[in-house]
């Protein structure tokens, strides 16, 4: 019972912050405080401020990187405001490219190939760490008895060691009933972008949510905006077509290095 009460009393202040968060965000929203609307004049040098962040890619949720990010351009948006500018934030989501598309087709022969759920065959794991020697590292230079060396790669480091989509989706906390619709591609487009919205608004991000949108021909009008600045820049001759080498995936028919995966 000491142990219980010692916790009340270590997270009373953090629920208290959080409530008075909660009732502020919900006046925010009541008294909308964030929707620009444009003036009867135009605005004197200095009166508004537009700010844009690149639109995160929606094939997850957002992490820590978002926040850390979109805190600089929260900061000076809310500093702006508190001079008596105009501020104008929107916010986008980013749908388009072979992401999507790829995870949507790797599901789809996950299930081809062992189910629905997937039943996946037990492989035994590779050792990950290998201890160092006490004396000497590879380099020669001493090295911690106590220290160990990773043998994974970056990038599978970085996805904790799940090897197949279906594990990946697993760790957003989805059922495997869910994970099942995932296998359409446009199944993603509805679904992480309105939890991106929840997340950014418990975030307090001081948004427009009525300029908010997702790429791809999902949304006709950006859609149509995109064709006519390519179209516009191609015919002032901005934008040629080249030869160059590439990365290229026989299996879903198109380049997939970076830059094709964003563009």
């Amino acid at each position: 019972m000491a142990s219980n009460a010692e916790g009340g009393r270590r997270f009373a202040r953090r629920d208290q912050l959080l409530r008075i968060q909660s009732e502020v965000q919900k006046r925010w929203e009541e008294q909308k405080v964030f929707e620009a609307n444009p003036g009867s004049n135009p605005p004197e040098p200095g009166e508004k401020f537009f700010g844009n962040f690149p639109y995160p890619y929606m094939n997850g949720m957002l992490h820590l990187g978002h926040a850390f990010t979109v805190s600089k351009l929260e900061f000076a948006a809310a500093y702006h405001r508190l001079r008596g500018c105009n501020v104008l934030l929107p916010f986008a989501f980013h749908c388009t490219g072979m992401p999507i598309k790829a995870s949507a087709d790797k599901l789809a022969r996950e299930v081809q190939q062992f189910g629905n759920p997937p039943v996946f065959p037990c492989t035994e794991e590779d050792s990950t760490t290998e201890s160092v020697d006490e004396s000497k590292a590879e380099d020669g230079n001493a090295v911690a008895p106590d220290k160990f060396k990773s043998k994974r790669s970056k990038a599978a480091a970085k996805s904790g060691g799940d090897k197949s989509q279906w594990e990946i989706m697993r760790s957003f906390g989805l059922s495997d009933s869910e994970i099942a619709e995932f296998q359409d591609p446009y199944h993603w487009l509805t679904y992480f972008p309105p939890l991106a919205k929840e997340d950014l608004k418990a975030f307090g991000l001081g948004c427009d949510w009525r300029r908010s949108f997702i790429t791809t021909d999902m949304n006709p009008f950006y859609d149509s905006f995109v064709r006519w600045q390519m179209r516009k820049l191609k015919g002032m001759g901005k934008i040629v077509k080249d030869l160059r080498y590439t990365i290229y995936s026989p299996l879903d028919g198109q380049p997939c290095a970076v830059l094709e995966i964003i563009s």
